[in-house]
């Protein structure tokens, strides 16, 4: 660390410079997928702008390479930088401040959606935020999308430290065009330590749960699906995942959601209990806990690779043949576990928000997402997973017309892919 003398940061820093050195620099460095770490010269755990600020010079000044961790969520090491300063928001940037007669929370750029879902439902508020609640406070979909839109639709402002160390807050009377671009167009803008957020009335518990089906009931549950879709509200949603149980038999996850009680959600999704699953692990929970149901599935510390596509619509001939690709795959390597998910959140409001209203690209086709994860953080291992999502990924996308019109940026993709119309006007904002 000779090169550098970081008594320059130190002196008016308030927050916590780590190195090699130190003995929290292991922790410092971890991510939630382990190959997404990288071996940082320093890691700036800022306390607040200003701190963010002074990091930003300091990067400049020592032409250092740089990175941004809110939540570390990232499997293409995004909050990660190899050899260079880490601006990490986690430890101390993560507050959440809820002003309940306005319905604003004021959430720190460090916070996580659990921190967020604990203070707002205390004063029967919530907003949407993501569906795995240990990830940082951005992302666009959650459970409440069908009646709140995505996230971006409920950021009132930002404040935002931007590359030449300005602070600055950004809305839609203030700094317009960046508002626009931070909404949806990526993390090429500047850092955020505080997003402020529009929350709504929220009931303290609501259905939610795993229902789990057997491998031969997947075109009953296509069907099932299909029709629920076409006739679903605001108030519904539901995750399915192709996968392996425990035992290694292949299986159909459905996570299921109901904005009411469990005697109305069980009415809602009456056709899919009447397939039969195996297991039914859906009951009335608190709200905050609705975003934990799949967090001890994607737990941290493990290598991991993801990829995404929308899909135009299920097809049961398209859905087998992804399905059994994935049974080859992983016949023969327990070590690793491959996750297809199909995301079926309410669309209507979200797609009615005009296309150019922000950066982000709306279609009314469901997400789906490749998720790989394996015990032994080894080349071979990732390259198996490119290659399989790659098979994956196309089966998906040519089994359904239109479905590569726009993929989801937090699934592992280039922003440009994302934006389709809006990736012209986003670079303009992002050479700003």
């Amino acid at each position: 660390m000779s090169e550098y003398d970081l008594t320059i940061l130190s002196k008016a820093f308030k927050g916590d410079v780590v190195t090699p050195k130190d003995s929290d620099y292991a922790a410092a460095i971890a991510r939630w997928a382990s190959n997404a770490s990288r071996n940082a010269k320093i890691v700036a755990f800022v306390k607040d702008a200003e701190d963010v600020s002074l990091a930003l010079k300091f990067v400049k000044a020592n032409n250092l390479p740089l990175a941004i961790k809110g939540g570390g969520h990232s499997t293409s090491g995004a909050s990660s930088s190899e050899g260079g300063l880490v601006i990490d928001l986690s430890r101390h940037v993560n507050g959440v401040r809820v002003d309940a007669e306005n319905k604003l929370a004021y959430v720190g750029g460090g916070a996580l959606w659990a921190d967020f879902d604990q203070a707002t439902i205390k004063h029967g508020l919530a907003g949407v935020g993501g569906t795995v609640n240990h990830t940082g406070v951005g992302g666009c979909f959650g459970w409440l999308s069908g009646s709140h839109g995505l996230v971006i639709d409920n950021l009132v402002k930002v404040t935002i430290v931007t590359a030449d160390g300005s602070i600055l807050t950004a809305s839609s009377t203030e700094n317009a065009d960046l508002f626009w671009g931070i909404r949806g167009g990526g993390c090429n803008f500047g850092v955020i330590t505080e997003f402020v957020y529009k929350v709504h009335p929220q009931r303290k518990t609501v259905y939610a749960g795993s229902i789990v089906f057997a491998l031969p009931m997947l075109e009953k549950l296509i069907a099932a699906t299909d029709n629920w879709w076409e006739g679903h509200n605001e108030k519904e949603g539901m995750i399915q995942i192709l996968t392996r149980d425990p035992d290694r038999n292949p299986c159909i996850i459905v996570i299921l959601f109901y904005n009411g009680t469990e005697a109305e959600g069980r009415a809602v999704y009456k056709s899919f209990f009447d397939i039969g699953p195996v297991a039914d692990m859906t009951c009335e929970i608190p709200f905050e806990m609705l975003n934990a149901a799949q967090s001890a599935h994607v737990e941290h510390g493990l290598p991991t690779y993801m990829k995404g596509v929308r899909i135009t619509k299920l097809r049961f001939e398209v859905i087998d043949k992804v399905f059994k690709t994935l049974i080859r795959l992983t016949e023969d390597r327990p070590d690793i576990t491959i996750n297809c998910m199909f995301e079926y959140h309410s669309l209507l409001k979200i797609c009615s928000v005009p296309n150019d209203a922000t950066a982000f690209i709306r279609v009314p086709y469901p997400n789906t997402l490749n998720i790989f994860r394996w015990t032994e953080d080894t080349d071979e291992n990732l390259n198996f997973a490119r290659e399989a999502s790659r098979e994956i990924t196309d089966i998906l996308a040519k089994g359904n017309e239109g479905a590569d019109i726009a993929k989801y940026g937090n699934y592992g993709v280039l922003f440009t892919e994302t934006m389709n119309v809006n990736a012209d006007q986003l670079v303009v904002q992002i050479l700003k």
